[in-house]
């Protein structure tokens, strides 16, 4: 596991060094925010198809290969943003790399493959404290190498850094890593008729509980994108902000991130369960989105943004855990993966729809719309709450049993 989580953090701090100049490299080649927002979404759009068949390769060969191969990818990816001279060229690079986007499907599975039910939601937040941690290192040195004036901004810098991050990964599980999938659940997979793509997401989807576990993530998940992708543009109209002071909210972001899904996540589970820490996730994340638009300083602002970080921060996890622990041994990587597809999905649908927001209606619908999504979640997690007391009164689902 420490390896596991070192290996995804450099990822995720090349990945985060990305975020806050990528809207301003989108109108630097003369883009519409609706435009901007789906140059944010290109990635997601490919990454949704890739990962499932990811996760479902990790069930055969393993968790090191498809993270060997997708952290390669991200490092050539990289290298086209840095070398992009026209917009066609930043939506190729940004597809390429979200095809290749493997490694958090992988290291999810990889998470379930070396913990127990009782400790899976503190593993998975592990990987949550990664992402955390790489939106405090990313933003902030994608900021500074970019530069405070967005119209003036270094693009190349940033996206070096990140290749070279992303190739130090890729050498790290090359020397460092271990398999974790067993070789007789690989063999076992191996012998079983292979599981085609779309039957296995739809077969996934119908089962009744994960199904409303993977709907409530798509929501959550599309609300938070969609924040994510205009804030930027939101930011630069409201306080005539640029890539360095967006890389230091965002990186804020990845301090209150780090600590509540690297520390606290544990603790609240087993004080509150899971299904209430989702409940108490899309409160928050209703509170703050609603709070970003109305704010007219930077103290204002802040506050909402802790609702924000705090909101999907218990969510996420709480979410992955529980379905991981809905399926057996040998369907941890293709589940995980789909619902990695399907929250992709919703980082495709989330910033399309706040771009269209934004450029139709102006630059706070995004966040108001979204803070009314999570007000009706509300529903889907009170249900949520109600099947998980019904079959333990502590809030958790039964454990599974491993098939024969």
């Amino acid at each position: 596991m420490p390896i596991l989580f070192l290996i995804v953090l450099i990822d995720l701090i090349g990945f985060g060094i990305i975020i806050p100049l990528l809207p301003f490299y989108a109108e630097y080649f003369r883009a519409t925010p609706d435009v901007v927002t789906l140059v944010m979404a290109t990635y997601s759009l490919a990454q949704l198809f890739a990962a499932p068949l990811w996760g479902l390769l990790s069930d055969r060969i393993g968790r090191r290969p498809v993270l060997l191969v997708s952290l390669g990818g991200a490092t050539v990816s990289y290298i086209g943003l840095g070398f992009a001279d026209e917009l066609w060229i930043l939506f190729a690079a940004r597809a390429f790399g979200g095809a290749m986007a493997g490694n958090i499907a992988a290291a999810f599975a990889y998470v379930a493959d070396v913990t127990t039910p009782e400790n899976r939601a503190k593993g998975m937040g592990l990987i949550g404290a990664a992402f955390g941690l790489g939106f405090i290192a990313g933003p902030a040195i994608g900021g500074i190498l970019a530069g405070p004036d967005a119209a003036n901004a270094d693009f190349q810098s940033p996206a070096f850094a990140a290749a070279g991050l992303s190739f130090a990964a890729f050498a790290m599980a090359i020397f460092v890593l271990k398999e974790s999938l067993a070789p007789e659940l690989r063999r076992r997979m191996a012998a079983t008729p292979r599981a085609r793509y779309w039957p296995f997401v739809m077969k996934t989807l119908r089962r009744p509980q994960l199904g409303l576990l993977i709907g409530v993530s798509f929501l959550a998940t599309a609300v938070f994108a969609g924040m994510e992708s205009t804030f930027a543009m939101w930011s630069e109209r409201q306080f005539d902000w640029g890539p360095q002071q967006n890389g230091y909210l965002f990186a804020f972001i990845g301090i209150l991130i780090a600590g509540v899904q690297g520390g606290l996540i544990g603790p609240l589970v087993r004080r509150f369960g899971e299904a209430r820490l989702i409940l108490q996730g899309t409160v928050a994340l209703a509170l703050g989105l609603v709070a970003i638009p109305l704010s007219d300083s930077l103290p204002l602002l802040v506050v909402a943004m802790v609702f924000v970080a705090y909101g999907f921060s218990v969510t996420t996890p709480s979410l992955n855990s529980l379905i991981s622990q809905g399926v057996g041994a040998t369907e941890q990587g293709g589940v995980l993966g789909v619902a990695r597809a399907v929250t992709t999905l919703a980082r495709v649908v989330g910033p399309v729809c706040a771009g269209v927001l934004f450029a139709g209606l102006g630059k706070e619908w995004p966040f108001f719309v979204g803070a009314a999504v999570m007000a009706g979640m509300l529903f889907l997690g009170l249900r949520i709450l109600k099947a998980n007391l019904a079959v333990d009164k502590t809030g958790q689902l039964p454990k599974p049993s491993i098939p024969p």
